[in-house]
């Protein structure tokens, strides 16, 4: 594969991997392999957890007796899942002893990028909660070999999990990775919107808040919005979130380019357009703080597929208009600029 550019993102990688097994014919169904965990044959057989934790973590699979190749099959699909398995909940007394998770991109070294979507960091903090895994126990991922990359390790976060062992088609890579894996849940990082997602998370939440843990979810004490009203989201960086911001502004508008409520536009404030229609704030936050640039608070404008970034100042906010030039969101290019020099276009 071509060497890597300095300064990359994780959303960078991912297309790249994507890009690559697509333009090669290298992944299996379901296809394209965007925004997914790359499928491909290697003649090995590969278990995955409860689908995107809607029913619970594990799911426990026992063929039928005398199954047939065609079942066990579909044991490790879906339907097999549903038709096939036992849930184990939080009172099971499971051990693990060895995680096997996707990737979309690893490096030699152990760092791991999967989708974004952050589920296998949650379902690993999920096992350590509930004490089914410990940090000796081994992580492995198993990838096509063009899946194996450099990955810079300023973009491992404190709740990415690492790999030790990477399997390839070729090959058996002992990582040797020392980074601590994640200790538990990172609660101010989980959002309303996955609690309501996931009941799991619900009830492992109510044990820890009542053993004296944080609990204190991504937003949970600003005001929500009334209806009509857009939606203003603290970001967070590094790993704290930011100051929860002031009183919301309405939606009544001043001028194009204008944020919301206010008679114009600060020189703190960035105007973030073209948003892909399907774009979710979530994936603008990420962006941000994966180049650096996440501003004190973001007003969110998702229908008009624009928001605005504010930052403490408008230096903060000249620097983050030249960092993000150029950002894409899926196929789209989006469109940055000072809030002011936006409505004066």
């Amino acid at each position: 594969m071509e060497p890597r550019a300095v300064g990359v993102s994780k959303q960078d990688i991912r297309e790249q991997i994507w890009g690559y097994m697509e333009s090669q014919n290298l992944a299996d169904f379901p296809r394209p392999v965007h925004h997914r965990i790359p499928n491909f044959k290697s003649k090995k057989t590969l278990l995955v957890p409860t689908p995107r934790l809607r029913t619970g973590l594990f799911n426990k699979i026992t063929p039928p007796p005398g199954a047939t190749k065609d079942i066990l099959r579909k044991c490790a699909t879906s339907q097999g899942v549903r038709n096939y398995s036992v849930p184990t909940g939080l009172d099971s007394r499971v051990l693990v002893d060895l995680v096997v998770v996707g990737s979309v991109a690893v490096s030699e070294k152990g760092w791991r990028i999967g989708k974004g979507e952050g589920y296998a960091d949650l379902e690993y903090a999920m096992m350590v909660s509930m004490g089914a895994v410990s940090k000796e126990t081994p992580v492995v991922t198993i990838v096509h070999d063009c899946q194996v990359v450099d990955i810079p390790e300023e973009l491992v976060e404190e709740h990415d999990i690492t790999v030790d062992y990477i399997l390839t088609p070729t090959r058996v890579i002992a990582t040797g990775c020392k980074r601590p894996q994640p200790m538990g849940i990172t609660w101010f990082k989980i959002s309303l919107e996955m609690m309501e997602k996931i009941p799991i998370l619900r009830s492992l939440r109510a044990r820890e808040q009542q053993a004296g843990k944080d609990v204190t979810l991504q937003g949970e004490h600003q005001h929500l919005p009334e209806a009509g009203r857009q939606q203003t989201v603290p970001l967070s960086v590094g790993r704290r979130p930011l100051d929860t911001p002031g009183p919301e502004t309405n939606s009544t508008e001043a001028g194009p380019g204008s944020p919301p409520g206010e008679g114009a536009p600060l020189a703190a404030d960035v105007y973030v357009g073209n948003l892909p229609r399907d774009t979710r704030v979530s994936d603008l936050k990420r962006a941000l703080r994966e180049l650096g640039s996440a501003p004190l608070r973001l007003t969110w404008q998702g229908p008009r597929r624009r928001a605005f970034l504010h930052y403490p100042d408008s230096a903060a906010a000249q620097q983050a208009v030249s960092c993000l030039q150029g950002l894409r969101l899926g196929t789209d290019t989006l469109r940055v600029a000072l809030a002011r020099q936006q409505r004066d276009k």
